[in-house]
């Protein structure tokens, strides 16, 4: 069975990457995906929200990570071979875990923080809430999470998931952007939610300040 790895420090790990600053890469992908790993922590393959599933072709630095396990990345990688949908396989350069906890409920916070980011892009693909923001950082750690504040009924019979950002900056200097990217797991509402559900997400903005959007499940 594999494991989800959910985390939610701040500055995401780079954990594998080319070593040759000057290496030009060639036709490539860069997205949201689940890298997933064998039972001796190597990462075997990637698995696109759209459920295609691209085996990852053996190099350095593909191990040590946690055995029979996913990971939400955000990927660069290069398809090397797409002439047979039953063997697709890939050549893996630049993997970025992405922050990516499961929601908790809000009276499980000792505290609430909605610190201010900006939102380069926000969407809906696969079991997956996709959020890139720009965080104004210094020096100090910032904490991101989800907050679930319950699911609401509608009139017409159907249901909405209200979600939140936490963000808590810490008192860090706004001194300069970041990029951060988080993803909401909403596999955990598999069992709750049904196709035509809403999905509201609120957070607090520079421009906006706290705001909403809607998706349908």
């Amino acid at each position: 069975m594999k494991k989800y790895i959910l985390l939610c420090l701040f500055a995401p790990l780079l954990f594998i990457a080319c070593s040759d600053d000057d290496y030009v890469y060639p036709n490539v992908l860069t997205e949201m995906i689940d890298l997933v790993t064998d039972n001796t922590g190597t990462a075997t393959y990637l698995k696109s929200d759209e459920g295609v599933i691209w085996s990852i072709q053996p190099r350095a630095g593909l191990d040590g990570l946690t055995p029979d396990s996913v990971y939400r990345t955000v990927t660069m990688y290069a398809p090397v071979n797409t002439s047979q949908p039953s063997s697709l396989e890939a050549i893996l350069y630049n993997t970025q875990i992405a922050i990516s906890p499961i929601p908790k409920a809000k009276d499980t916070f000792k505290e609430i923080h909605t610190d201010p980011v900006a939102i380069q892009s926000i969407w809906r693909s696969g079991d997956y809430l996709n959020l890139i923001a720009l965080a104004m950082v210094k020096d100090r750690t910032h904490e991101f999470h989800f907050i679930d504040n319950g699911i609401t009924h509608n009139e017409d019979g159907t249901k909405t998931l209200n979600l939140t950002l936490y963000h808590n900056r810490h008192d860090d200097v706004e001194g300069f952007n970041r990029k951060v990217y988080l993803s909401v797991p909403l596999r955990t509402y598999a069992d709750v939610l049904q196709k035509g559900d809403k999905i509201i997400f609120t957070l607090n903005t520079y421009k906006e300040g706290m705001t909403s959007r809607s998706f349908t499940y």
